[in-house]
């Protein structure tokens, strides 16, 4: 079957990869996990007989009747026919899932916020990416690829890069090379939060001007003396961002309030 441009289908048919992956998600026999977007089922086929139920959800209607043959008669096997942005994890989450999918590379931030969004419902993200994009996931201060997926991603996570996989293992060939990427659910930095929508409204704000200083991108809030207003979004660190937002959602509510 040809892969789906619009879906941005890459199938992996590798099997030494698929064997690499699935020994990195390192399944166990109680656990719960979510392939995002199964395709051919390579890596299902390893994953379902390792884990104590298996929800694979898959978009493209072309796939569900292979799909269906394949795991037939697999108790703990359940396609879900659906997009996965518009699923609801509650739904599916009698106890925390591990999430695991081969993604396609357009789709890569709004996944990743969907899945912190209901991060309750979630253990570790396992993903298949465009390396360029998890290179900017596990990105630091004060380098080029720091930007606001590292600075989300590293709020809600503890991120790792696993290790690089090249165009040749995929049916068809990405032009890029591809990485796989783990992250950690933590709550370590969230529970410091005062108020995560004003910290996502912050941080987009300023790296909306990522050259400028903050006193510029964040001129409404430069006159309070709680921060180095004269540094730029690359500079601050995940925890400075966090205690910079705590400092300055107050002062926000009182500007609401005042327009």
């Amino acid at each position: 079957m040809r892969a789906k441009q619009s879906l941005g289908q890459n199938f992996l048919i590798d099997e030494n990869i698929a064997l690499k992956i699935v020994h990195s998600i390192n399944p166990g026999p109680e656990e719960t996990l979510l392939e995002i977007g199964p395709g051919q089922g390579r890596i299902t086929r390893l994953l379902q007989p390792r884990v104590k139920r298996l929800l694979a959800v898959e978009i493209d209607q072309r796939l569900y009747p292979d799909l269906e043959r394949t795991f037939a008669g697999c108790d703990n096997f359940q396609l879900i026919k659906a997009d996965f942005l518009e699923i609801d994890l509650a739904a599916l989450a009698s106890e925390k899932l591990r999430v695991f999918g081969n993604i396609p590379y357009n789709i890569t931030s709004p996944i990743l916020f969907k899945i912190f969004e209901q991060r309750r419902f979630v253990h570790d993200v396992v993903l298949l990416m465009q390396k360029e994009v998890a290179q900017r996931i596990v990105s630091t201060p004060d380098s080029k690829d720091y930007g606001i997926l590292a600075v989300m991603c590293q709020i809600f996570a503890d991120v790792k890069l696993l290790f690089n996989v090249p165009p040749t293992v995929f049916r068809p060939q990405p032009r890029v090379d591809s990485s796989l990427v783990q992250l950690r659910i933590s709550e370590e930095r969230t529970r410091l939060i005062v108020d995560e929508p004003f910290l996502r409204f912050l941080v987009r704000t300023a790296f909306g001007q990522r050259r400028k200083m903050l006193r510029n991108s964040l001129k409404e809030f430069a006159d309070q003396d709680c921060f180095d207003f004269t540094r730029r979004p690359e500079n601050v660190t995940i925890a400075e961002w966090i205690s910079l937002a705590n400092e300055l959602y107050p002062s926000s509510q009182r500007q609401t309030a005042v327009n």
